[in-house]
């Protein structure tokens, strides 16, 4: 079987390694198994990872891997590793496995014709390489499980397992390998190539910031633990993933969930990542009619993210008559930035309410969005409290100086060229902010000049970022979102000039690995000239 990469990801787990090697000489090179792969869509995890990916005309097949002694009693599935540490799960593997399939399903239509993905029968399978499976259940049949026996020979199992699919998907006619070619690439369009090493970086930091993002889970059981709860921290502190999971966690409880934020675009973004009983996503001003629509007289909780765009009257007046026993008195959690230097003031009667609910404090301090390098950068010329530890060290900062639009055009052009063409990110993982629309900004200039299309970004389409494409928002719009790469474009330098803080501050604070600064001396609407044009 051919394998991608050709060694192992670093893991932690050994029974992943071992699955590797046997999976290398279970099947011919007509079949490969990617390892490690992460689709860009999940219904619920943020940095999802599937174990390994199967890929052939047979069909695409995803495999989860659980090492250590399994066992599920009364609903709850309990893992003990060589070390005899004991993990708990109420989700259990078969759920794990079938919602990974799913996320990967949906990234797959990102970027394939339907009739080229419908023509794929579409299955996953559990492996159990260190005990033996005897566990009967709904969740799963036999064929879907390789226990300490079958796993031994991958290649007899693979095979039973492809035939219970198709027999479960009698409709699905064999792709052509023209198809399995264009699905390959979709998956890792790096695999036929050098593995360059910016995208080696990009997916370096993906996993840590994933370590980094599980230890912040503890602060969701502080929030759980108290009625209500005043969350703030800096950009990238792990905020809106901390308000998701909260979410989810009490809709599993059985509550009604309001999730409630001022921006349109983070609205449709938390929407398309929480499709889950019991959570509503709402605009600030449209909360009150959502909660009539769900024949609701409140809400059971409430959790605010970006909350300093929130603390006015007005605002919290909505949120108090929607949440049952109110501000004073109901369950709720509020998440905001601590840099309250960039933003609008909040008014002080709408923050005295909030503290005269006396809510648990809970500062976010760990960075778990950010590289060292963005974050020193970030810290060291903004003066922005971005929270300590960060995602480790990843690519250095792109620094450019442009006196015109149009060398501003080329400039862009050229990092998009090195990030995608030389790095080998996908064009979707790189996205183009601007303080102006489009049409305004020098990256309408781009043209001809890059043949990687740049799309124009809008609230919809945070439901399903393109992944072929670059985009491009506004970046008052992309606030509280993020992506792998971001070019800054159209602001003056920042170790020169705090003409936009604000627009410094969320810009630079977006990308999880690379940062790349285009800096304008002279902008469009009489801004001020910087005259150093250094690099």
């Amino acid at each position: 079987m051919r394998m991608v990469p050709p060694v192992p990801f670093e893991t932690g787990s050994q029974a992943e390694k071992r699955i590797f090697d046997r999976l290398r000489i279970a099947l011919d090179d007509t079949v490969t198994a990617y390892h490690s792969l992460r689709p860009t869509r999940h219904p619920g995890k943020r940095f999802p990872e599937i174990d390994f990916v199967i890929c052939s005309t047979d069909g695409i097949f995803v495999l989860e891997v659980k090492g250590g002694r399994v066992s599920c009693e009364g609903g709850i599935w309990r893992y003990r590793d060589r070390t005899g540490r004991v993990a708990e799960s109420n989700e259990g593997p078969f759920r794990q496995a079938e919602t990974a399939l799913h996320g990967l399903a949906a990234t797959i239509r990102t970027g394939l014709p339907p009739d080229i993905c419908e023509s794929f029968t579409m299955g996953y399978g559990v492996v159990f390489p260190d005990c033996e499976w005897r566990g009967r259940g709904v969740e799963w049949d036999e064929p879907m499980v390789a226990d300490v026996r079958r796993s031994r020979d991958m290649g007899t199992w693979l095979r039973g397992l492809f035939a219970y699919w198709q027999g479960r998907d009698a409709t699905t006619r064999r792709p052509e390998r023209d198809s399995l070619r264009r699905l390959q690439n979709v998956l890792r369009p790096e695999a036929t190539a050098h593995r360059p090493a910016l995208i080696r970086q990009v997916e370096d930091t993906q996993q840590r910031i994933e370590r980094l993002t599980e230890d912040q889970m503890r602060m969701a059981d502080v929030a759980d633990a108290n009625p209500r709860a005043l969350c703030y921290g800096g950009a990238g502190t792990g905020k809106t993933f901390l308000a998701e999971h909260l979410a989810r966690r009490w809709a599993h409880s059985g509550m009604q969930v309001a999730l409630v934020c001022r921006s349109p675009w983070l609205r449709h973004h938390l929407s398309s990542r929480l499709i889950v009983p019991g959570v509503t996503v709402s605009l600030a001003d449209g909360v009150r009619l959502d909660c009539r629509r769900a024949g609701l007289a409140g809400f059971d909780a409430l959790i605010v993210d970006e909350g300093q765009d929130l603390l006015d009257p007005v605002s919290i007046d909505v949120i108090d008559s929607v949440l049952d026993g109110g501000l004073g008195g109901g369950r709720w959690s509020w998440f905001q930035d601590v840099n309250q230097s960039f933003f609008p003031a909040g008014d002080p009667q709408a923050e005295q309410r909030l503290l005269d609910s006396k809510p648990v404090r809970m500062p976010l301090r760990t960075n778990c969005r950010n590289t060292h390098n963005i974050l020193d950068c970030v810290q060291d010329l903004l003066g922005a409290d971005l929270g300590v530890k960060g995602a480790g060290a990843g690519p250095e900062i792109r620094m450019h100086n442009v006196a015109s639009a149009s060398e501003s055009a080329g400039t862009i052009a050229s990092e998009i060229a090195e990030l995608v063409d030389h790095g080998g990110l996908a064009p979707g993982s790189v996205t183009v902010l601007s303080p102006f629309d489009f049409d305004e900004s020098s990256v309408s200039a781009v043209g001809s000049e890059s043949p990687h299309e740049i799309r124009r970004l809008d609230e919809f389409s945070m439901r399903a970022v393109p992944r072929d494409t670059v985009g491009f928002a506004r970046i008052d719009e992309f606030k509280g979102l993020e992506n792998d790469a971001v070019i800054v474009a159209d602001l003056p330098d920042p170790r020169h000039s705090r003409r936009d803080p604000v627009s410094h501050y969320v810009a630079m604070s977006r990308p999880r690995s690379v940062l790349s600064l285009v800096c304008l001396g002279a902008v469009a609407g009489g801004c001020e000239i910087v005259r150093d044009q250094a690099d």
